[in-house]
C-alpha cells in the first residue's frame, strides 16, 4: 500500500487492524493562523506511528490539543471508543493514554525513586485524613515502589534511584520520564520527540526501549525529526506539513512520496533549471535588489 495524500478520503489511515485513537476536524488558531487543521488521524493498536513533519508543523500542538494540554476551536477524538473532547490531562492518563514531552518535565528537587512515585495513579496516602494514618497506605506505597525500582532497572537507572533528578543528563531525564509514564501501565505512550538533545550512547538504548514497549503489545505515537530512527522503527509514518496530514503509509512509501518532499524542501525543489527559469529567477532578483536601493536613497 503506498502513501495516502490528504486530497483523498480514507475510512482507516494503515493498512488493516484495530485503531486505538480516533480524531476527525481537529483544528487551533493562534491569532489568526491555523495551526492545526486535521480532517482525519488515527493511530493502529499495537503499532508504532510516527508523526513528521518541518519546525512549525503543528505537531506538538497536535499533542497537546489530544491530550488535555490545550483546547481546540473545534473537533472531537476518542480514545479506545470513548471522547476525550474537554477531559483534563490528568483524567487522559488514568484513562490509559500518557505523554512525556520534548523538554522533559521531570521535578528536579527530588530524587529519581521520588519522582517514579508520583507517577502511579490512586494513592491512598494523597488523600488528607488517610494520609495521617501510615498503615492504611504503606502496603501500597511498597508495591508502587517495588514497581518503581523494576522499571529503573529496565530503564538502567537503577543506580540513580536516590540521585536527585536534576543532576541527570538530558538522556536520563528522557529515560525516567518514559519510565514514569509507564507507572500508570498505559495502553497507548504518546513521546514528544524522545531523542532531541540525547547523547549517541543512550539513542541506541532509547530506540530499544520504544521497540520493547510495542512488543508489550502497547501502542506509542511519537515525534521525532530523525528520518534514520522513523525508518527503523516504526510501522505506520503520518506527516503533518502547515497544520494538516499531507501524507500517510509505511515508512518506505512515505520518504518517496513528492507531498513529503516538498514538504520539507519545497515545492519543485527537483525541477530541472532551465534557461529561461534561471532568467527569470535572475531578472527577479534584480528587480528586488534595484527596490531595495531605491528605497534606500
Amino acid at each position: 500500500m503506498g502513501a495516502d495524500t490528504m486530497d483523498e478520503k480514507h475510512e482507516t489511515t494503515h493498512e488493516g487492524g484495530d485503531v486505538i485513537l480516533v480524531a476527525d476536524g481537529v483544528t487551533r488558531t493562534f491569532g489568526g493562523l491555523k495551526a492545526v487543521d486535521v480532517d482525519h488521524f488515527e493511530i493502529p493498536r499495537g503499532k508504532i506511528t510516527a508523526l513528521i513533519g518541518p519546525n512549525g508543523a503543528g505537531k506538538t500542538t497536535f499533542f497537546n490539543l489530544l491530550t488535555g494540554f490545550d483546547k481546540p476551536d473545534e473537533g472531537s477524538w476518542t480514545f479506545n471508543g470513548q471522547s476525550l473532547s474537554g477531559v483534563p490531562p490528568y483524567k487522559v492518563a488514568r484513562r490509559g493514554m500518557v505523554r512525556t514531552f520534548q523538554l522533559t518535565k521531570v521535578l528536579s528537587r527530588l530524587t529519581v525513586i521520588e519522582n517514579m512515585r508520583l507517577g502511579a495513579t490512586g494513592q491512598k496516602g494523597e488523600r488528607f485524613l488517610p494520609s495521617v494514618l501510615r498503615f492504611l497506605w504503606q502496603g501500597q506505597e511498597d508495591a508502587n515502589t517495588e514497581r518503581a525500582m523494576d522499571l529503573l532497572r529496565r530503564f538502567k537507572l537503577d543506580a540513580k534511584k536516590d540521585d536527585f533528578a536534576g543532576s541527570l543528563s538530558g538522556g536520563q531525564r528522557k529515560l525516567l520520564e518514559m519510565a514514569r509514564a509507564l507507572m500508570v501501565d498505559p495502553e497507548l505512550i504518546m513521546l514528544d520527540e524522545p531523542m532531541a538533545g540525547v547523547n549517541p550512547a543512550l539513542k541506541q538504548s532509547l530506540l530499544g526501549h520504544v521497540k520493547s514497549l510495542r512488543d508489550e503489545g502497547r501502542t506509542v505515537l511519537f515525534v521525532e525529526h530523525d528520518m534514520d530512527m522513523v525508518r527503523d522503527i516504526s510501522d505506520w509514518v503520518v506527516v503533518m506539513a502547515q497544520g494538516k496530514i499531507v501524507s500517510q503509509g509505511t515508512p518506505d512509501a512515505v520518504m518517496s512520496d513528492p507531498a513529503v518532499i516538498d514538504a520539507y524542501l519545497g515545492a519543485h525543489h527537483d525541477a530541472e533549471l532551465t534557461f529561461d527559469m534561471e532568467a527569470q529567477i535572475e531578472a527577479e532578483a534584480e528587480q528586488e535588489i534595484a527596490a531595495e536601493t531605491e528605497e534606500k536613497h
